[in-house]
Order: structure tokens, then C-alpha cells, then sequence
């Protein structure tokens, strides 16, 4: 895959993924764009906080995957990603797209009709952690599965941008990791 391509995902999961939660909470709830987007939060110090768990959670993944156990895990990401030579940019890029994205999605649309329980595992399984052929992709899974959990308890307390900084600073790190580690 090209870095055309994985900026276009960006992008998709910056601007596509969110349209269908905004769309049935506008239609359904009478959300307005700023009641879903709750700008009014992005500067507040939860949002500082949602960064610092990421980062924390993000070191606390990478010491598991760094266990014996996971050095058969066949993952074409993460070669894909070392493979791609991205630049700083390009993890920060990535990294937002997804936090934002995906948490507008799912925190805001889907977290709203299914609960935190149904959609922490929806999230992590469709990301493919929870995987019935290939136990060590699902053991990562239950790596990640109490991050989600945590940010997902997190945006009912502390809304929206915790979540976006937790996630966004999540995947920055493992990104960062993922471009500096030996394949």
C-alpha cells in the first residue's frame, strides 16, 4: 500500500466515518454538529488528561508485546507500516485521523444506542483483536480491550476529547514503535 493510500484511509476515517453517527443523532435526537463535535471541550484539561492515559497504556501494551508469545504474531500492519518509511508527520496524521474519526463514530454514535460493554467489543473486534482463528491476535486483544473499556467509562465522565487525546496518543506511540522497531 502507497502512502496515497493509507492518507486516503486517513481521510475516510477523518471525514466518512462520523457521517452516519452525526446523521442518525441529528435525525433521531436532534443533535446539532456542535453537540456532536462538543468543541466547546477540546481545549479543557480532560483532553491533556485522555493524552497522558494514552501514552501511559500505549507503554503498557508495548511491554506485552514485547512478551515471547507474541513473537509469531504474523502482522502484515506492522510490517506494512515499517515498510512504508513514514515520516513524523505521517504517524501524527494517521494517529489524529483515527482518534478523531473513530471516536466520533463510536463513542458518540454507536456508545449512544449499544452501551459501553456491546461497543468496546464491537470496536476491538472489528479492528481484528479478537480473532477466533489466531489466539495471539485475540490475546492482543485482551490487551487492548480494558483501553477501550476505560476510554469508553471515560467519555461519560470526561466527554469527548478524552477520548480523542487517549486514542489519538495511543496510536501515535504505537506508531512511533512500529516505524522504529526491526521487522
Amino acid at each position: 500500500m502507497s502512502k496515497y493510500k493509507l492518507h486516503l484511509f486517513g481521510w475516510i476515517t477523518l471525514l466518512v466515518f462520523p457521517l452516519p453517527a452525526f446523521w442518525v443523532l441529528w435525525y433521531f435526537e436532534n443533535f446539532s454538529i456542535l453537540d456532536f463535535l462538543q468543541l466547546s471541550s477540546v481545549l479543557d484539561i480532560r483532553s491533556g488528561l485522555g493524552v497522558e492515559f494514552g501514552i501511559l497504556y500505549a507503554f503498557f501494551a508495548l511491554l506485552f508485546l514485547n512478551a515471547p508469545v507474541f513473537d509469531e504474531l504474523p502482522d502484515k500492519m506492522e510490517t506494512m507500516i515499517k515498510n512504508m518509511n513514514l515520516k513524523w508527520f505521517d504517524t501524527v496524521f494517521l494517529s489524529l485521523c483515527a482518534g478523531i474519526g473513530e471516536e466520533l463514530l463510536f463513542r458518540v454514535g454507536v456508545q449512544h444506542y449499544c452501551g459501553i460493554w456491546v461497543t468496546s467489543i464491537v470496536f476491538v473486534a472489528i479492528h481484528g483483536y479478537l480473532n477466533p482463528f489466531n489466539w495471539r491476535k485475540s490475546l492482543y486483544g485482551l490487551i487492548v480491550l480494558p483501553f477501550i473499556l476505560l476510554i469508553s467509562y471515560g467519555y461519560e465522565h470526561f466527554g469527548l476529547w478524552f477520548c480523542i487525546g487517549a486514542h489519538f496518543s495511543y496510536d501515535l506511540v504505537l506508531f512511533v514503535a512500529i516505524t522504529k522497531k526491526e521487522v
